[in-house]
């Protein structure tokens, strides 16, 4: 190469390795060679968020489990720390929408992981034994902060994706990127089963957990960050965002599709919560039934207990991500996204119900929860996240983030009062719970159908929109980093 020639090995070089990836990826999905890039970033970044997050969940099932509130029982303890999430959630978002409104994308998406990044050690400080015995509620406040860390964290991040892909794009790519999603919720557990294994306390995770959301941070910044050699942006979606004045619950309440949407939210969250304060209050019964010991011990067999699940969970999310979403999208479209959760839904709180009472009642409920939640967290996830592809820009982050954060929690909300009703008035027994369940499973079902039902009747419209914009934009498949 001669002096002032232009090195053209480097891209030459990138292209190929890009054109080899997208190749590679090719088992789980169809991926273009200038959407490499972008797509294995946000794979990483969601990685790191979910290893976080399940890094630190055994830490929130043994704090809970030691949290001593008046003459509630742990079951109503947990269904009564996920209600008041909801409320917290609820009096917090319009803070989020005014930081939307006032901050640029990267500063949003940088500065709201930092906030809890920061809180993590100021947790750990407040375990039981450390600056004191018991700190009032402080298991309760850690409950209802970690889950807000949950929803906020990763429903900022998948409106993030739907902003940048195009819906095509996003049809095809949604499915691998939650391959990352699953394999951080094996990552995370596992870790923390090891980390607990070797001796690290549940509270001493809250240390841990902190440090791949600082790796998912930086990628996110280095995302948003324009190249100064090219002056590209990051972003594949032709689209360009503009303000929508009005609040996040008229843009939710003006738009039947988007309506619907919450409703799916709402219902599948709803239907996986109470199955969940179930099988916590199976695990605390088992717990108690071998013998007497102190909170430390409690709290650790309930860690432990737990890791073990989440690590089953995510193993076999995993495998469904990876190899059935993408196929099941491609030959079965949104209706199978759609309709398989609810089914599998069915069937496992049948199983639950039915094995009630019987000597095997928790290790049924264990493996129904296990299948029904890994179907959840693959299937269900994905197919939530692709049906806001077609959704207008300026709508998305408002109506998006309220939906993953209110109704995930309102959810939560009414699974707790779900509880303290059968509890205290109707004296339920578990049975009855899953009973009820069910119910809310054929409404989820419903839901799921009048949503494909929208689909169909919306298509020529958004294709309409997607082909103008396209038109209007035709450098839009650049690569973005």
């Amino acid at each position: 190469m001669t002096p002032g020639q232009p090195n053209n090995e480097t891209p030459r070089a990138a292209g190929d390795l890009n054109i080899g990836i997208s190749r590679f990826l090719g088992v789980f999905t169809r991926v273009k060679p200038h959407e490499v890039q972008l797509t294995f970033a946000l794979l990483l970044t969601v990685f790191f968020m979910l290893t976080a997050f399940f890094i630190a969940k055994p830490a929130r099932e043994s704090w809970l489990a030691v949290s001593v509130i008046g003459d509630l029982t742990a079951l109503e303890v947990r269904a009564t720390s996920g209600g008041l999430q909801s409320i917290v959630l609820i009096a917090l978002l319009p803070l989020y929408a005014k930081l939307y409104d006032i901050w640029s994308r990267r500063r949003l998406l940088v500065m709201v992981n930092v906030f809890f990044i920061a809180l993590f050690p100021v947790f750990w400080l407040f375990q039981p034994g450390l600056l004191a015995d018991e700190i009032l509620f402080s298991g309760v406040i850690f409950y209802i902060w970690i889950g807000i860390f949950a929803v906020t964290v990763v429903a900022q991040f998948w409106t993030y994706a739907a902003d940048l892909y195009t819906q095509d794009a996003g049809m095809r790519l949604f499915p691998l990127i939650a391959v990352g999603a699953s394999l951080g919720a094996v990552a995370g557990s596992a870790c923390a089963v090891k980390l607990i294994e070797i001796g690290v306390s549940s509270y001493d995770l809250l240390l841990f957990a902190p440090l791949p959301l600082i790796c998912a941070t930086l990628i996110l910044w280095r995302i948003e960050t324009v190249d100064a050699a090219t002056g590209q942006t990051p972003k594949i979606s032709p689209d360009t965002p503009s303000e929508d004045p009005r609040s996040a619950w008229a843009i939710v309440m003006g738009n039947r599709y988007i309506l619907l949407i919450g409703l799916f939210v709402f219902l599948l969250n709803w239907v996986q919560t109470n199955g969940e304060n179930i099988l916590f209050a199976a695990l605390q019964e088992s717990i108690e039934a071998s013998g007497p010991m102190d909170a430390e011990s409690r709290a650790a067999m309930t860690a432990n207990a737990y890791a073990r699940i989440y690590v089953w969970v995510g193993l076999i999310g995993l495998i469904i991500q990876a190899f059935l979403v993408s196929r099941l999208l491609r030959y079965g479209g949104m209706a199978g996204m759609l309709l398989i959760p609810p089914f599998v839904a069915l069937v496992s709180n049948g199983a639950m119900g039915g094995a009630v009472g019987s000597g095997g009642a928790l290790g049924v409920i264990t493996i129904a929860k296990t299948a029904e939640n890994a179907t959840n967290a693959s299937i269900a996830n994905t197919a939530r996240h692709i049906l806001w592809l077609p959704v207008a820009k300026e709508a998305l982050y408002k109506a998006k983030t309220a939906i993953d954060t209110v109704c995930v929690r309102v959810a939560d909300g009414l699974a707790a009062i779900t509880v303290i009703v059968g509890t205290r008035l109707l004296s339920a027994d578990l049975k009855a719970f899953f009973t009820f369940n069910l119910v809310l499973v054929v409404l989820w079902l419903v839901v799921g159908i009048l949503i494909i039902r929208e689909r169909k009747g919306r298509r020529k419209v958004w294709a309409e929109r997607e082909r103008t914009a396209t038109c209007t934009d035709p450098s839009s498949g650049a690569s973005p980093l």
